[in-house]
């Protein structure tokens, strides 16, 4: 094979390039780039995959993942106090299924809950469990996006992580990275990957970085709380929703633009600027994005990229990481949605306690000139619970103005219990549910200034 000389250390021959530069382009387009596929709205290709899997096996996922929910609470007590020899035996197994007491518990209960929910149990408190707006909402609405969403992920993750493409990109970029939002430049791709395509995913490759050891504790909190954002595709149903698709543009717009600055300001203060410099204790430290001397930054981008890709597993190896990560979303992730998303929901549907809490709210919209003030600043802390929620709260709002404050204040806030929470709950990233409630009321206090400001100067 020829030999394509780089700087004066490294060579590689064509087949090096290749592997380097076909998987990595496959995987930008499928998580990164969007397209017309199928000729439908742009969109990337993980999520054209998960709409067209859900187009024709839709009706029968929710009772799917809702069986798996109940298996992984049996397989988890099973397994957690007999411990057979042939789970104890398989490492993968049995950090999945052997837990500590508050996993069983949260497994069991969720399993529960998915019966409940499935069969529409009614009743004194199974009502609340299984009304259409509460459990429901997960089972059959929250359910059937994620499941598509991490199964093909799961298996294509690799082409993004394994073959280079974040250590090229992410060495080309640092210098802008680091010094707005502290950390490095690869974590662009978890960055765009949500942004386009669907923000638990986003937490997904920040976890598994974690955990590889290309990102600090500090840098994966960064990460996970000021890029995971809600995916474009969401954003146009929720402006159809709310009878915002003449303004999208400036909807969008004001989320963009709202995002960065919270992406900026949240990592100079508490909690995050007191997360640990450290890499995961235990882990070989792997990223280097500093360009040696005599090496260009884009030949160095290369090498970094193409000695990546020399490492990574051949199909076997990538079909049964693939596996794995599949496995550990829907047995260990899955119960975490259904019991946090439920309990949130019921919180919020028959109690008041999302709308006391947030009368102090009151005077700060009435204060920015926001119609409908009393609505609004109800909408605006039930975001907590789920994304949704403040766009169903305002939908039957008169104003615009209000409608396209709160819709686009809610992707901002980014921390929901139902979707983003509770796989960084779920992950290994250091960031417990003190930090993302706090974390949620000060995306809401920077976001929101910057979203009215534009609202009014739109309306």
């Amino acid at each position: 094979m020829e030999n394509i000389r780089l700087n004066e250390k490294d060579k590689f021959s064509t087949k090096e390039m290749m592997k380097f530069i076909i998987p990595s382009i496959i995987g930008l387009l499928l998580f990164v780039i969007p397209l017309p596929w199928g000729g439908s709205e742009w969109t990337i290709g993980v999520g054209y995959f998960a709409t067209m899997f859900r187009a024709s096996f839709g009706e029968i996922l929710p009772a799917f993942m809702a069986y798996v929910v109940m298996l992984s609470a049996a397989l988890t007590v099973l397994a957690t106090f007999l411990k057979p020899k042939f789970v104890m035996d398989q490492p993968f197994i049995n950090d999945l299924f052997v837990v500590k007491m508050s996993m069983v518990a949260i497994r069991v209960l969720s399993g529960i809950f998915a019966f409940v929910v499935l069969n529409g149990i009614t009743g004194p408190g199974f009502s609340m469990i299984s009304d259409p707006y509460t459990g429901g909402v997960v089972l059959n609405d929250l359910f059937p996006v994620l499941a598509t969403w991490f199964f093909f992920s799961g298996f294509f993750l690799p082409l993004l992580m394994e073959f280079g493409s974040m250590d090229y990109l992410g060495t080309l970029i640092r210098k802008f990275m680091r010094p707005l939002f502290k950390v490095p430049g690869r974590s662009a791709i978890d960055a765009v990957a949500s942004w386009i395509g669907s923000g638990p995913v986003g937490v997904v490759i920040t976890d598994k970085q974690y955990r590889e050891g290309y990102y600090t504790e500090k840098e994966s909190s960064i990460i996970a709380v000021c890029f995971s954002l809600v995916s474009l595709p969401f954003a146009v149903f929720i402006a159809d929703f709310l009878d915002l698709t003449v303004s999208f543009l400036a909807f969008y717009g004001a989320i963009s633009i709202a995002s960065f600055v919270a992406a900026f300001i949240l990592p100079r203060i508490y909690p995050l600027n007191k997360k640990k410099e450290t890499y995961k204790e235990g882990v070989e430290v792997r990223i280097n994005e500093v360009v040696p001397e005599g090496n260009t930054v884009h030949s160095w981008a290369v090498s970094n990229g193409v000695n990546k890709a020399r490492t990574a597993p051949g199909p076997a190896g990538l079909a049964l990481s693939g596996l794995r990560t599949v496995a550990d979303v829907y047995f260990s992730l899955m119960p975490i949605v259904m019991l946090l998303g439920t309990v949130s929901l019921v919180i919020a549907e028959y109690t008041s306690f999302f709308s006391v809490v947030s009368t102090p709210l009151i005077p700060v919209y009435t204060l920015l000139n926001v119609p409908d003030a009393t609505l609004a600043a109800s909408a605006t802390l039930v975001g907590f619970a789920d994304m949704f929620l403040p766009a169903i709260f305002v939908k039957g709002s008169e104003f615009e103005i209000t409608r396209f404050i709160i819709g686009a204040l809610s992707f901002t806030q980014l921390i929901y219990l139902t979707e983003t929470g509770a796989v960084i709950l779920r992950s290994k990233i250091p960031v417990n549910f003190k930090d993302l409630l706090i974390i949620f009321v000060e995306r809401t206090l920077i976001t929101l200034p910057i979203i009215v400001l534009i609202a009014h100067l739109v309306f």
